[in-house]
C-alpha cells in the first residue's frame, strides 16, 4: 500500500506536472481562437439563414444542416488525413482548430437563427413601419432582443467546445488528454492520479464559462 501512494505522489514530479500544463495551454489555445473562429463564422451563417436570402440562404442551410449531423471525430479525420490528399497539408494544431471551428460554427449558426425567430415578428414589422431597413431593424431590435435568448445555448455549446477538444486525441495533438496518458503510461498506478488532474482542470476551464453565462444572464435580464 505504501509503494502504492508513493507511486500516486510521484505521478505530480514538477516535470509531470509542467508537461500536463503545457497540455493545458494547447487546450487553451485551441479553445480560444475556435471560440473567437466559431461565433464571428457562426453570427454571419445564422445571420444568412435568418434572413432567407433568395438561393443563398438555402444552400448555406442545407450545408449548415449537413455538416451539423455529422461526428466532430469525423471532420477532424477528413481535415487531418484526408486534405493531405489533395495538396492540403496542416500542422495538427491548426487542422484541430479548423475542425472545430467548422463543427461549432454549424452549432452556433443554429443558436443564432433559432434566437433571431424567437423574436416576434411584430418587432421587426414595427421597425419597418418607421422606415427602418432590414439591417436596421436587425442591428437595432431583434439582435438585441434575440441575445439574450442566445447568450445560455452559446456558452453551454463553447462548454461543450472546451470538452471535444480532447478528441483531438485522435491524430496526436498533445493536449491534455493526450499529455495524460503519456504521463500514466510511465506507471500504472498514476492513472488515477492524472485522471483526477485532468478533470480538475476541465472544470476549472468549464466552470469558469459557466459563471460567465449566469453573469450574463444577471446583466440581461436585469
Amino acid at each position: 500500500m505504501m509503494i502504492i501512494a508513493a507511486s500516486i505522489f510521484d505521478a505530480f514530479t514538477p516535470s509531470n506536472i509542467n508537461y500536463l500544463l503545457g497540455g493545458l495551454g494547447i487546450t487553451i489555445g485551441v479553445s480560444i481562437i475556435s471560440v473567437i473562429a466559431s461565433l464571428v463564422i457562426g453570427a454571419f451563417v445564422g445571420v444568412i439563414m435568418y434572413e432567407k436570402v433568395p438561393f443563398l440562404s438555402r444552400y448555406v442551410t442545407i450545408i449548415n444542416d449537413v455538416i451539423r449531423n455529422l461526428p466532430l471525430l469525423l471532420i477532424i479525420f477528413f481535415i487531418y488525413f484526408v486534405l493531405p490528399r489533395i495538396g492540403l497539408y496542416l500542422p495538427v494544431f491548426w487542422a484541430t482548430v479548423i475542425a472545430m471551428t467548422v463543427f461549432e460554427s454549424t452549432m452556433l449558426a443554429e443558436i443564432i437563427r433559432g434566437g433571431l425567430l424567437a423574436v416576434p415578428a411584430g418587432q421587426t414589422e414595427g421597425a419597418r413601419s418607421v422606415g427602418m431597413s432590414n439591417a436596421q431593424a436587425l442591428m437595432h431590435i431583434v439582435l438585441p432582443q434575440g441575445i439574450k435568448k442566445m447568450i445560455p445555448p452559446i456558452i453551454s455549446q463553447l462548454i461543450s467546445l472546451v470538452k471535444d477538444t480532447s478528441l483531438a486525441v485522435g491524430i496526436v495533438l498533445a493536449e491534455m488528454t493526450f499529455r495524460g496518458q503519456i504521463v500514466y503510461a510511465q506507471n500504472s498506478n498514476y492513472t488515477i492520479p492524472v485522471f483526477i488532474a485532468l478533470a480538475i482542470m476541465y472544470f476549472i476551464l468549464n466552470f469558469g464559462l459557466s459563471l460567465i453565462a449566469k453573469w450574463f444572464d444577471r446583466r440581461t435580464a436585469a
